[in-house]
């Protein structure tokens, strides 16, 4: 491969320098779990709810007992064993691997990483081993917003406000709503103003955060105090994954952190909920003291999750990175721990991005369009993981009535096939493109997202102290989110299982209690995007099937076994 444009050869990697090499083994029984995911998954199956265990998913999971006999052992394991890591220097990876390390720097924003183009392993290897990262990853993972804007004073935060507008409910909403959304603006918008979860049901929502970024917990009480002052005093358990930290100075409070937390434990208290801090950073500064590489952190916190025997029922993320620059090896084995989550019955959401159909850049007017593979075609660019078809991602919208909020992103992904839940909402959509629009741009057999969407502009905030309206697909995450743990809540409280993978049911008929949105589209690489519609729709401006009605959304997933 050729490193991805934007990275330039620097200099060769320190002979000392630590790597944490990962070892991905084959999952050969991965089909049949996947069978299972779609099972359980699906509300006209015999065996809809029955999620499996940790050990089930295990066994699924575990490689072939040959593999495991290669694997050295001193080595350090994953719970399923299909993940090694090994410490060594530089000087002795390239031994091991065949390669030469490099340091890469960006021209942009001067990050470094130790890098290789390639790497290469013993033929009696290759049968039992996917991939070994870090190596040929140069995704520089980001949390997915947009913009931040102060607001000079605290608005006015109440039910009353000088006029009302009329919601996709029926229902009345305030409308202060259009220019600030706040925790009551989104439970009037999506009809749950008078449902309240339970504290000791065993719900819980879990959120997670990266690259530093620390939720500040005094920005919480003050958030509380101007949005929900009945969970003032509450908290939320902090879970440290992989050295992860939750520095609580405010000049450590991160935008991304506190929006995630101060929404989603906002609207769903007091359900019971948890925040993740996984270390590792992908720009690092490769020396003598830089011990190791931590820099690939979905897989640090799958591996923790994945070895934990219970889970929050609902988990939201709000970061990503550009499809293409992720390796593909690297792309499906994340993407396969987040099919291992369903089947263990958690609902896993990630925003869909904030570049439309382009390379995440928010303003279309300086984004660069081009493949990864040498040629430097133009061609949109799909997200990752919001292209995993086992996760459930969340477009944004903006405004009363809701239309597709420009940078919302969304499209068709170059690595994953089209999986049988969308076939039929998205052969229709793209039956409804005129002939040959965007040909050659997109993969139309590619699995198609958003699934879903919710406000993703305006939204207030507190950070370090101070007030201001924040913006993008980082907000709707967690406001999607929070409606799917008060849905498992009710099932819950019901005596019913949590709801899992949610494709399924919301491509089956879960996508009737949503909020259709038909106006809209998302801008980019240089076009229009594509257009939100009546239906299921793609990318940015785009919105899947819409927004939660959550009374209508309730009725039906208790209606459900």
């Amino acid at each position: 491969m050729v490193q991805p444009r934007g990275w330039y050869k620097h200099s060769p990697a320190p002979k000392h320098h630590m790597l944490e090499l990962k070892i991905a083994l084959p999952q050969p029984k991965f089909p049949e779990l996947e069978q299972h995911l779609w099972e359980v998954s699906d509300p006209s199956h015999p065996r809809y709810g029955a999620h499996l265990s940790k050990q089930e998913t295990d066994a699924l999971t575990a490689p072939h007992p040959e593999t495991l006999d290669i694997a050295e052992e001193s080595l350090i394991r994953s719970s399923a064993k299909d993940w090694v890591t090994i410490r060594v220097p530089v000087g002795l990876a390239e031994e091991m691997l065949d390669t030469t390390y490099h340091v890469y720097k960006h021209a942009e924003s001067g990050d470094n990483i130790v890098r290789t183009t390639s790497y290469s392993l013993p033929e009696i290897l290759h049968d039992h081993v996917d991939l070994i990262q870090p190596t040929t990853m140069f995704a520089r993972f980001k949390a997915f917003k947009s913009t931040l804007h102060w607001a000079n004073q605290v608005p006015a935060v109440s039910n009353s406000s000088s006029g009302t507008i009329t919601g996709p409910a029926g229902n009345q909403v305030d409308a202060s709503c259009n220019s600030t959304v706040t925790v009551s603006c989104l439970r009037q918008l999506y009809n749950a103003v008078d449902y309240n979860t339970s504290a000791t049901n065993g719900n819980e929502l879990g959120l997670t955060g990266y690259l530093e970024q620390y939720a500040n917990n005094m920005d919480l009480q003050q958030f509380y105090q101007l949005e929900n002052p009945s969970a003032y005093g509450s908290n939320y358990t902090f879970v440290s994954v992989n050295g992860g930290m939750n520095n609580q100075s405010y000049a450590a409070a991160g935008i991304e952190a506190n929006l995630d937390t101060q929404f989603g434990f906002g609207l769903t208290w007091p359900t019971p909920g948890t925040f993740y801090s996984t270390g590792g950073e992908p720009p690092f500064i490769p020396d003598m003291v830089t011990p190791t590489d931590s820099n690939e952190p979905y897989s640090y916190w799958l591996d923790y999750v994945l070895s934990q025997l219970t889970l929050p029922q609902a988990i939201s993320t709000s970061y990503g990175d550009d499809e293409q620059t992720v390796p593909y090896t690297y792309a499906t084995r994340v993407c396969a721990g987040m099919a291992v989550l369903g089947a263990r019955g958690v609902s896993v959401m990630f925003s869909s991005g904030d570049g439309g159909v382009g390379d995440g850049d928010a303003n279309p007017a300086t984004q660069l369009c081009y493949s990864n593979d040498g040629r430097n075609v133009t061609k949109f660019l799909p997200a990752f993981p919001a292209s995993c078809p086992y996760v459930t991602t969340v477009g944004g919208t903006v405004n009363i009535p809701e239309t597709a909020v420009f940078f919302s992103g969304g499209g068709f992904s170059n690595y994953f096939l089209r999986p049988a839940y969308q076939e039929a909402a998205v052969s229709e959509y793209l039956a409804k493109l005129a002939p040959g629009t965007y040909e050659g741009l997109y993969n139309p057999y590619g699995r198609a997202y958003p699934d879903v969407a919710a406000q993703g502009l305006n939204f207030l905030i507190v950070y370090q102290g101070q007030t201001g309206h924040v913006g993008g697909t980082s907000c709707s995450s967690p406001t999607f989110t929070s409606f799917v743990s008060m849905l498992n809540d009710a099932r819950i409280s019901d005596g019913k299982t949590p709801l899992g993978f949610l494709n399924p049911f919301l491509y089956s008929n879960g996508y009737t209690a949503l909020n259709d949105i038909t106006a809209g589209n998302n801008p980019g690489c240089g076009t229009e995007g594509f257009n939100a519609t009546i239906g299921w729709d793609p990318v940015p401006a785009v919105t899947g099937f819409g927004t939660p009605n959550f009374e209508k959304l309730k009725a039906l997933v208790l209606s459900m076994p």
